[in-house]
């Protein structure tokens, strides 16, 4: 029997949603999952019906509500506290690069809408200095990471895939569909994350969302 439920927008387009859908998943939390298409007439009115700050995801379990992905990160690491890294020096960087992420970023969340059905597709101008370097520092944290702390596995912080990596994950996807060039640290672990069983699985459902939920908006992006 459910235990709750977890209510997210599109999967192709929000990057939200992937980042409180992960670790839900990562934690083992029995909980239904509701997808309310965003950019819709009713979307807001809808989400708003459920969420008490009117915005996905929002995970109910076991009768308690959390709102904002990374309050979900958070309740789910209380679960499975694998969620995080063991190590102290490296449980710290991971908050910290997460907060960043949760946080910053803007040239590049602005700029390169996630969309899963786009592959590989450049932009058409060329990229403003405040998407370079937002680039160059994604780039540099994943390659401190992963040098530091990540020698035993193929993610930020080694074996488990942590909240570092479900934080990242949508940034992962941009990456991937507008064919941003990073150095070979970064390229190697951007395969492993597309290559995770839940990404595999997310991508999926994506792909089979139906057609009229497409936004031109992010469609037509050049």
């Amino acid at each position: 029997m459910s235990e709750g439920r977890l209510v997210i927008g599109t999967k192709r387009y929000s990057s939200w949603s992937l980042r409180g859908w992960l670790p839900v998943r990562l934690a083992g939390l029995n909980v239904l999952e509701e997808v309310i298409p965003l950019r819709q007439p009713d979307s807001s009115a809808r989400i708003a019906q459920v969420s008490p700050n009117g915005k996905v995801p929002f995970l109910e379990h076991r009768n308690v509500k959390i709102w904002d992905s990374l309050a979900i990160a958070e309740y789910c690491a209380e679960l499975e506290p694998k969620l995080w890294p063991e190590n102290q020096d490296a449980r710290a960087m991971a908050r910290s690069v997460s907060a960043e992420m949760h946080s910053g970023f803007q040239g590049v969340r602005s700029a390169m809408p996630m969309n899963l059905g786009r592959i590989q597709r450049p932009l058409k101008e060329p990229l403003s200095d405040a998407i370079t370097k937002d680039i160059a520092r994604i780039d540099s944290i994943w390659t401190e990471a992963r040098r530091n702390f990540g020698g035993s596995g193929d993610y930020l912080f080694g074996r488990h895939f942590t909240n570092a990596d479900v934080a990242f994950a949508p940034i992962v996807a941009r990456f991937l569909s507008y064919d941003i060039n990073v150095s070979d640290v970064s390229r190697a672990y951007i395969e492993s994350v597309r290559k995770h069983p839940l990404m595999e699985r997310w991508y999926e459902e994506a792909d089979r969302e139906p057609e009229e939920w497409l936004v031109d908006a992010f469609e037509t992006i050049e």
